[in-house]
């Protein structure tokens, strides 16, 4: 009798499943969509253009990124150039790639909407001397790759580094590879950031709501499949730290990222640098750690 129940139960739970309808594919670009508007909605006003408006915070994460300089080396001897290629640089920020790309291809156009960005972006041109590069202050969204117009295609590489911040995924990518005569090269995460584990400790008791990630590699490999796209992938792990020379100056960078603007936030933040942030070389240390992803194809 129990025997029967238990196969009836088991038969009933196995015909829900199959009524999911297993012929339906699944719509990784909606997945992306979905996850993005996750992420904006439970943390508004977090999006890159605004946290880098400030020449200031720009300039502290140029500083940063020589900080953690091995990435950047990493990333443009892993990527296939020629003293004759021109590059793309999407979501350039304040020119951490496009200034050694610069020093080693003909030409670098560099996409980056934030004011502060392509401010410490110039003044690292003229302070290094690189004269072929040229700026268009858009979103990508926004470019019109048309040649007179934003840009100058076709680029021999497109190249986006941890700025995939866009909510139209498959349409983002579909420009890229209307820009790139033959290759292009994305970089993203798997898993959680460093910064993803301290939103999610620090959203709730700061705004009483919960911090949600935005889609990771796993989803940008499955809406590149559908694409019929299929790249190569290079997983690895990569530790970066910021480095600041006072708790003082950690919140004057973090306190615009967090929100943190009564007294009480402040407070909280305070305290969460202080129990988080090491000590080193007479300065304070917030480490972090992250999976990272490249993915990589040839038109």
């Amino acid at each position: 009798m129990r025997q029967g129940l238990a196969h009836q139960m088991l038969t009933e739970k196995c015909e829900a499943i199959i009524m999911i309808d297993p012929q339906k594919e699944i719509d990784w670009n909606e997945i992306w969509k979905s996850r993005t508007r996750g992420n904006r909605n439970s943390s508004p006003g977090r999006d890159c253009a605004r946290i880098w408006e400030s020449r200031e915070s720009a300039l502290r994460f140029w500083n940063m990124c020589l900080e953690n300089s091995h990435r950047t080396e990493m990333v443009i001897r892993g990527t296939d150039i020629t003293a004759d290629s021109r590059v793309l640089d999407i979501g350039s920020g304040p020119g951490t790639l496009a200034i050694p790309f610069a020093g080693k291809v003909a030409h670098v156009t560099a996409v980056e909407p934030a004011q502060g960005m392509t401010d410490v972006l110039k003044e690292k041109m003229a302070e290094f001397g690189r004269e072929n590069i040229s700026i268009v202050r858009k979103c990508w969204e926004d470019v019109d790759v048309d040649v007179e117009k934003d840009l100058e295609p076709p680029y021999d590489v497109v190249i986006a580094s941890f700025s995939l911040g866009m909510q139209e995924i498959r349409a983002a990518i579909e420009k890229m590879m209307q820009a790139s005569s033959r290759y292009i090269y994305l970089y993203h995460f798997a898993g959680p950031s460093s910064w993803d584990r301290q939103w999610q400790e620090l959203w709730p008791l700061l705004h009483g709501k919960e911090y949600l990630p935005g889609p990771k590699s796993d989803v940008l490999y499955n809406v590149l499949y559908q694409m019929g796209i299929y790249p190569n992938v290079m997983t690895f792990g990569l530790e970066h730290n910021q480095r600041y020379s006072t708790l003082d100056e950690a919140m004057v960078a973090l306190a615009p990222q967090a929100h943190a603007e009564t007294d009480e936030q402040k407070a909280l933040l305070r305290e969460y640098l202080w129990e988080t942030m090491q000590e080193e070389g007479g300065a304070l240390l917030m480490p972090g750690s992250s999976i990272r992803v490249k993915m990589w194809w040839e038109k």
